[in-house]
C-alpha cells in the first residue's frame, strides 16, 4: 500500500517520516471524598501532538531541510495533513536537527500541535462592579472585575489555575454558589 506524502502548509515531503505518534490526553481532576475515596472529573480533552524522526536523503537533502525549516519559521498555524490520521490545524512547535548535517543526508525530528477550537474555552469579559448605591465606582479601584462564563468541562478548580486565582478567593467572591463543586453551563463566575 502506498501512503500519501505528508504535508504541512507548502512543505510536501519528499517521503514520509520513518517514525512519527500521536499522543491524545484528557485533563482529569481528583476530588476527595470521606473515607479515602475519591472521584475523578473529566476537565476535557487536550490538543493531540504529532511528534516523529525521519531523513532526508540524496542530492539536496540539506536544501530539503532548509525548506522544511523555513515553513517553521512562518508564525501561524496550518493545515497538516497526515498520511494515516485526519488532517488537522496545527502548529510546527519544533523542528530538532539529529545530527551535523550533510549536503546529502540529514536526520531531523518535529513536533506538531493540534489548533484547539476556542469555541469550548468559555467567555471572559471585564465590566466594572458596582458597589450597591454608589452608582457606577468600581468597588476594585477602577480595574473593572473579571468574570467567567461557564462552559461544559469548567470547574472552580480548573479556573483557578488557568486565571491564576487561588481556588479559596473565588469561593469567597461567589457566595451564590452553595457547592463549590457544582457549576453550570452559562453560569457567570467571579474570577476577581
Amino acid at each position: 500500500m502506498i501512503l500519501s506524502p505528508m504535508r504541512f502548509k507548502s512543505f510536501v515531503w519528499p517521503h514520509n517520516p520513518r517514525v512519527y505518534s500521536i499522543t491524545y490526553e484528557r485533563k482529569l481532576a481528583a476530588h476527595k471524598i470521606p473515607f479515602g475515596r475519591h472521584c475523578l472529573q473529566s476537565l476535557g480533552q487536550t490538543r493531540r501532538v504529532l511528534r516523529g524522526e525521519g531523513e532526508f536523503v540524496g542530492e539536496g537533502a540539506y536544501d530539503t531541510f532548509k525548506a522544511l525549516a523555513s515553513v517553521f519559521y512562518e508564525e501561524t498555524p496550518g493545515v497538516l495533513a497526515h498520511p494515516v490520521w485526519m488532517a488537522a490545524t496545527a502548529w510546527f512547535a519544533g523542528l530538532e536537527l539529529r545530527q551535523e548535517p550533510r549536503r546529502d543526508y540529514v536526520a531531523y525530528s518535529f513536533e506538531f500541535w493540534e489548533v484547539v477550537e476556542a469555541g469550548d474555552t468559555g467567555e471572559l469579559e471585564r465590566r466594572p462592579t458596582q458597589t450597591p448605591g454608589t452608582g457606577a465606582r468600581p468597588e476594585d479601584g477602577g480595574q473593572g472585575a473579571v468574570w467567567h462564563t461557564v462552559v461544559r468541562g469548567d470547574t472552580l478548580w480548573a479556573l483557578a489555575r488557568r486565571y491564576g486565582v487561588a481556588l479559596e478567593r473565588i469561593i469567597a467572591l461567589n457566595p451564590d454558589i452553595r457547592n463549590p463543586n457544582l457549576i453550570y453551563p452559562g453560569q457567570r463566575v467571579r474570577i476577581s
